[in-house]
């Protein structure tokens, strides 16, 4: 055990009272065993990375914060391609090994710098490689199930590290099942990248991944479906992310939170239809029906025969939010928590902000949307202590 500081020096948010006890193991062997340890003894425990997704109570937690701080990037495997091969595309692959307490910027960085595309619109999203699964983070048309293998997990149900494959960890929009209630430690996460030596010898440079998304494609002024050069979409993303104040930067308070503070939300499109014509949507693969078989019906198939699926769309949590009335700026009467002056999602700390004025500043944009849209948006951070 190392001694406890105030969750506020170790969160974006910069906000937190003090843990009752904390260890900051520096290798995978002894977070392995310290964790153990700490799970043997303490019935309240809270695993950290990065500290950018976490909003934790003025009190501080009670009990002890597992604070994971390994480093470390290992190339388990190279596959290049032909000079043939490589007019049409990154079609060789490298496999990393990150350990869970590496920044994820500096990996995109690591990774970009030697010609690997698959990660390089995740950019200057902070946080650590480890947690990256449990939100399934995603930015600019590239999420990181786009290029997850595995992680390596100390179960907490078996006390034993198991591999789970990129099938077992349920990832979807900014969820997977660790999220969902899989309790134990991500130890490192392998990924696998495109490798794009062989295509940058015939056509003169490392290109990214086919650009997905709109805005990014924009600022790039190049067409959906085009590929930029490595370095070029990494500097483009970082400043598109710092327009919005979702950069680091000790130097700008719009930067003290923990990114979107709201997940766009899903809504079938039915539902959709009753928003404004031009609230922002994006269709989504369309889901089975909910449904209640009787069981004499029930053949032990589906989905069931005939049955419409259900069409959903993704919503725009920022529009919703600025048309309800929530600009950009907006905070309580004497509150020092506000609305990002960059980006309606972000909630930030003006300097000196309480976590309950966080959440009451939570509270009334969610009852804002709420009230002007039957919209119920869900927040994005773990809240520690703190209830919306």
């Amino acid at each position: 055990m190392i001694e406890p500081v105030a969750l506020s020096t170790l969160t974006t948010f910069q906000i937190g009272g003090p843990p009752v006890a904390r260890v900051a193991p520096v290798t995978e062997h002894d977070l392995i065993n310290e964790t153990l340890v700490v799970w043997g003894m303490a019935e309240n425990w809270l695993l950290l990375g990065g500290g950018s997704n976490t909003v934790v109570a003025d009190e501080g937690f009670d009990g002890i914060v597992i604070h994971v701080v390994t480093r470390g990037i290992e190339v388990l495997r190279s596959e290049t391609t032909s000079e043939a091969d490589a007019v049409t595309g990154p079609t060789g692959g490298v496999r990393l090994r990150v350990q869970a307490g590496e920044p994820w910027d500096d990996l995109v960085a690591y990774s970009v710098d030697r010609g690997w595309s698959g990660i390089e619109a995740l950019s200057g999203i902070p946080g650590s490689c480890g947690a990256a699964p449990v939100q399934n983070i995603g930015a600019y048309g590239q999420e990181l199930a786009d290029s997850l293998v595995a992680i390596d997990f100390l179960s907490y149900e078996t006390g034993e590290v198991e591999r789970l494959e990129h099938a077992d960890l349920g990832l979807g929009y900014r969820t997977s099942a660790l999220k969902q209630g899989l309790r134990g430690v991500v130890l490192a996460i392998e990924l696998k990248l495109h490798d794009t030596a062989a295509e940058a010898s015939v056509l003169g440079s490392a290109l990214g991944q086919p650009l997905k998304y709109a805005q990014l494609a924009g600022a790039l002024g190049v067409q959906l479906g085009d590929r930029v050069p490595l370095q070029i979409v990494r500097a483009t993303v970082l400043g598109l992310r710092a327009d919005k104040g979702m950069v680091l930067d000790p130097s700008d308070p719009d930067t003290f939170s923990a990114g979107s503070f709201f997940t766009n939300p899903i809504v079938t499109e039915a539902f959709a239809r009753s928003l404004p014509a031009d609230a922002p949507r994006w269709p989504l693969a369309a889901e089975p029906a909910d449904r209640v078989i009787p069981l004499e019906e029930y053949t032990g198939v589906g989905p069931v025969p005939g049955e419409e699926p259900v069409r959903m769309v993704k919503l725009s949590a920022a529009w919703l939010i600025e048309h309800a009335g929530v600009s950009r700026g907006f905070r309580l009467p004497g509150s020092r928590a506000a609305v990002s002056s960059k980006h309606t999602l972000a909630l930030t700390n003006t300097g000196g902000a309480t976590a309950e004025e966080v959440a009451e500043l939570a509270r009334y944009v969610l009852g804002r949307v709420q009230a002007e849209f039957g919209v119920n948006l869900q927040p994005e951070p773990v809240l520690v202590g703190l209830t919306l």
